[in-house]
């Protein structure tokens, strides 16, 4: 039985409605009794917060299933030297690093972590690239410039902080492996029984492809039928929605 890693908007959701036939795919996902994660590279929401979006849309999946780019992001710091960080984000990544035994400051942190936040300024830019400049390792959730309507995302968040320190982060996030295994491990699930859902070439695909994993792209979201053809890479699947996806 196939482990599943489902990406949530533009596979099971468009604008937080319900894409067709995406809730009787989870459904029968459960029921089959595959084990699943829903993962995505949003670090604004918590398991819980997700649950319940996807549950007033009509999707129902226990809140274990959920799997963020805020608690991949915890879990990679855990693997690292050192406990204190400046953090550019909202509560639900602060919530995943107190979690995981961290200190959140702005005096000598040993990380800078980027994430989502609408409140971001110019002393967040300033504290951010001269704790970079002087040492601090730059780690970001998600290299998503952008989200719908064209919203800053974290890629967008890192770009001043990055011009000016010089220093690229490192995003834990797709298409990082990094995140895929964190989820894998998250289910105690292994790469080569795994399968991975999404709608966008550039993330959800090629995370799978530089995992190891059986992809499957649907063309409800981002990526449409002539994108595929643009990278150097192929889903092993296409399907137009979730709802037709019937190989597993």
């Amino acid at each position: 039985m196939k482990n599943i890693i489902c990406d949530i908007d533009g596979v099971l959701l468009h604008n937080n409605q319900l894409i067709p036939g995406s809730d009787k795919f989870i459904q029968r996902i459960l029921e089959q009794g595959n084990p699943l994660v829903i993962l995505t590279n949003y670090p604004v929401q918590t398991a819980k917060d997700l649950q319940n979006r996807l549950g007033a849309a009509g999707i129902t999946v226990p809140e274990e299933c959920f799997y963020t780019a805020a608690m991949a992001t915890a879990d990679f710091l855990k693997h690292q030297h050192g406990t204190k960080a400046f953090v550019i984000g909202e509560g639900a990544l602060t919530h995943e690093l107190y979690k995981a035994g961290f200190t959140i400051t702005d005096i000598n942190p040993d990380f800078v972590i980027v994430g989502e936040t609408r409140s971001y300024n110019w002393e967040m830019i300033h504290k951010a690239a001269k704790f970079v400049s002087e040492g601090a390792r730059f780690i970001a959730t998600n290299p998503d410039s952008h989200g719908p309507d064209y919203s800053p995302a974290c890629g967008a968040l890192c770009a001043p902080i990055e011009r000016i320190s010089g220093k690229r982060p490192f995003y834990v996030g797709k298409p990082s492996s990094w995140i895929i295994r964190s989820a894998l491990n998250h289910i105690g699930g292994h790469s080569d029984n795994t399968v991975i859902i999404g709608d966008n070439m550039r993330t959800d695909i090629l995370a799978g492809f530089q995992s190891g994993l059986e992809t499957i792209l649907v063309t409800s979201g981002v990526s449409k039928l002539a994108d595929i053809e643009k990278e150097p890479f192929r889903p092993n699947h296409i399907f137009d929605c979730a709802g037709e996806i019937d190989v597993v």
